[in-house]
């Protein structure tokens, strides 16, 4: 038998969502170089509810791909 989700309550949705965010100690990055997709691991500095800031070495290519494809 297939294990089914638990069904999440939509008013608790934003709340278990921030949860993750906050847990999150390895997030990703999608970003295009050229015509590839590339997922790339980001550095949290912080989030303002589901605004989250990260940073990047300004050089680096997820930085570039960024800048070209925002």
């Amino acid at each position: 038998m297939k294990p089914q989700p638990e069904a999440v309550n939509p008013a608790e949705l934003a709340e278990l969502s921030l949860r993750v965010i906050a847990r999150a100690k390895f997030p990703m990055l999608a970003t295009v170089d050229e015509d590839q997709p590339r997922l790339r691991p980001v550095s949290p500095v912080g989030n303002d509810g589901f605004t989250i800031y990260v940073a990047s070495l300004r050089g680096s290519n997820k930085t570039l791909e960024i800048e070209a494809c925002p």
